[in-house]
């Protein structure tokens, strides 16, 4: 056994082993869940959480709970990381990240484009403590490097933005950022998963995932998580999760881990089927333009080769009138869901015009609003493929357009 424990696993048996084991009093194989808010200490702790460092075992759950550290520990195999924190959804983990490093007087640069909570944290909430915020297109590194300033303590990268699907390069993101002395590079992973892109072996020094969306994978438990150096974790647990108090739930961690085991194999699926699915709409009449980084038609092709090893599931797609599409769509979509949220077994789509999310969210104008439009014109359809047959999802779709 020691030969195969040495070894490097694959990602299948990391996925489905890590952070696992059998259990030692009852030999269950899968996972156990621990629903205990409080824990008997077998030797005198300190009542405050800064006090506990020499002590390895479980105290209170909103410091650490056994079925969420095996999440953590498995989430962590997976990204290649040293550390992972987990919160009670992707927006917990974004807040703690953000707020946890981040303090009057530091500069965010951070991505123009990317989920709507984010982008309306960063834009309303953060100024308010005194933090400065610049959003800029992360797939121009002259408009990156040029927004960088002296009190520009963290870079944060969402790739692939959501909703309009175009890319970031982490790697020269990452070198521009150490040569600028930025502190943090931080990329928000959820549309790629560690499946499709390791963000920490490209230079950054976080990465956040929403345990809702591919890692989960189910539609049925809400989750986050942040990754990263193990001492860079360590102090974030203490601030951003004990005060802040965002903690995941024992029975959601236990749902995420029952999905983060077949993510692999979910995931290669997820790919197959949107490939065909995005050659289907390329070629509908009726469509004016698909974003998929799997396409040679998408303009960052080629970034996506280098930097994804799975193209995912998310895509976007353009046509004449938006609008009259989504209302047919909630009509008669017998298949694919009309509904928010992505990365789960079932195809789900929801449309995004452009000017409604100008308003309430990106409040973009000028050059951005103009690069926005690159992408989005009037607005997208935002489509997370599932695990249906690619056949059924496009005749559900042939319907409707």
């Amino acid at each position: 056994m020691d030969k195969i424990s040495n070894r490097q696993k694959g990602i299948r048996t990391t996925a489905i082993h890590a952070g696992e084991a059998v259990d030692p009093v009852s030999r269950a194989s899968s996972p156990n869940l621990v629903m205990s808010s409080t824990f008997a200490p077998t030797e005198v702790a300190g009542f405050s959480a800064r006090n506990r460092d020499s002590y390895e075992g479980f105290v209170y759950a909103r410091v650490s709970n056994p079925t969420v550290k095996q999440l953590e520990d498995k989430l962590s195999a997976l990204e290649g990381a040293e550390a992972c924190q987990c919160y009670a959804s992707g927006m917990a983990a974004s807040s703690a990240l953000l707020l946890g490093r981040l303090s009057q007087g530091d500069h965010l640069v951070i991505s123009d484009t990317n989920y709507v909570g984010t982008a309306e944290l960063v834009r309303d909430s953060l100024p308010r403590f005194g933090i400065e915020v610049t959003p800029v297109d992360m797939s121009d590194l002259d408009m990156v490097e040029r927004s960088i300033r002296p009190n520009t303590r963290m870079m944060w990268i969402e790739t692939p933005a959501n909703p309009i699907m175009r890319l970031a390069d982490i790697a020269a993101l990452a070198r521009l950022a150490r040569a600028k002395g930025v502190c943090d590079v931080a990329v928000d992973s959820t549309f790629a998963s560690p499946i499709g892109t390791r963000p920490l072996e490209l230079g950054a020094d976080f990465v956040v995932h929403s345990l809702t969306k591919y890692i989960g994978g189910h539609g049925d438990a809400m989750g986050g998580c942040v990754l990263g150096r193990k001492a860079d974790l360590e102090a974030l647990n203490l601030e951003a999760t004990v005060h802040y108090g965002g903690v995941l739930s024992p029975f959601n961690a236990w749902l995420i881990l029952r999905g983060a085991a077949t993510l692999p194999i979910r995931m290669r699926a997820h790919e197959e089927t949107a490939l065909a699915v995005a050659r289907f709409l390329e070629g509908h009449k009726n469509v004016t333009r698909v974003f998929y980084p799997g396409l040679a038609s998408h303009p960052q092709h080629e970034l996506a080769r280098r930097q994804m090893k799975n193209f995912s599931g998310m895509m976007t797609f353009r046509v004449a009138d938006g609008a009259a599409l989504a209302k047919r769509m909630v009509e008669k979509l017998e298949i694919i869901h009309y509904a928010v949220s992505l990365g789960h077994h079932r195809s789900l789509v929801y449309w995004i015009p452009t000017d409604a999310l100008m308003r309430s969210t990106f409040r973009h104008e000028g050059e951005l609003l103009k690069r926005y439009r690159d992408f989005a014109g009037d607005g997208v359809f935002r489509f997370s493929i599932g695990l249906e047959d690619a056949e059924d999802i496009c005749a559900d779709l042939d319907e409707v357009l």
